[in-house]
């Protein structure tokens, strides 16, 4: 699919690494390499900060996996205002300088949720339903320089598990909603690697 096919160095960083080589190479051109030094640097910074590395996805299909490199920063079982049901919510805090591309926790369909806010006093969330019928929601939060999350998926739009679906600069706040009877595999304080590390797997009857 193609939002995935973005390997090892993320698409939203390649902008700001052109514009700063293009800098460098001017600056190398009209004043000597020596004053670019610092945009070669940068450079190197850019290319680190917006690094995706591949990741080993489980090849069970009941599987959830992270849909983001952080900390679990809390698990427990809430209302989730997007379907209005109860749920199970984990929250995932980035790291400032982690890993900064999100993940699809699940294979299945991007769809809007009915319920999904005035966008102001209540992040977008995107629901997440699974060819066996289960719903999942997934609310990106901005990230410290309170920009706002990049979605590389659309509405109607099927994903893979573990495909590459987002991006947050400077990293964020990601909830996950899953289904009530969900078989929980972390807890607060576990550090987890978006696509490969399975933080919960769905239960069926």
């Amino acid at each position: 699919m193609a939002a995935g096919r973005y390997p090892y160095f993320s698409r939203a960083g390649w902008l700001p690494l052109l514009a700063c080589a293009g800098v460098g190479v001017l600056i190398a051109h009209y004043l000597g390499w020596p004053w670019s030094l610092p945009f070669w640097v940068g450079c190197a910074v850019i290319v680190y900060l917006f690094r995706d590395p591949e990741r080993e996805i489980p090849s069970s299909p009941l599987a959830v996996v992270s849909p983001a490199d952080g900390v679990i920063a809390s698990v427990g079982e809430v209302h989730d205002p997007y379907l209005d049901r109860q749920a199970i919510l984990l929250v995932i805090e980035m790291s400032r300088f982690g890993v900064y591309s999100t993940r699809s926790p699940v294979e299945g369909k991007f769809l809007e949720p009915s319920n999904s806010g005035d966008g102001v006093n209540r992040p977008h969330g995107v629901w997440l339903k699974t060819d066996e019928d289960d719903d999942l929601v997934v609310v990106m939060h901005r990230g410290p320089l309170k920009n706002l999350p990049r979605c590389y998926v659309q509405i109607g739009q099927r994903v893979g598990q573990g495909q590459r679906c987002g991006f947050i600069r400077m990293g964020g706040r990601v909830e996950v909603y899953l289904p009530i009877n969900s078989r929980v595999q972390v807890a607060s304080g576990s550090r987890v690697n978006a696509g490969s590390d399975v933080i919960a797997t769905l239960v069926h009857k």
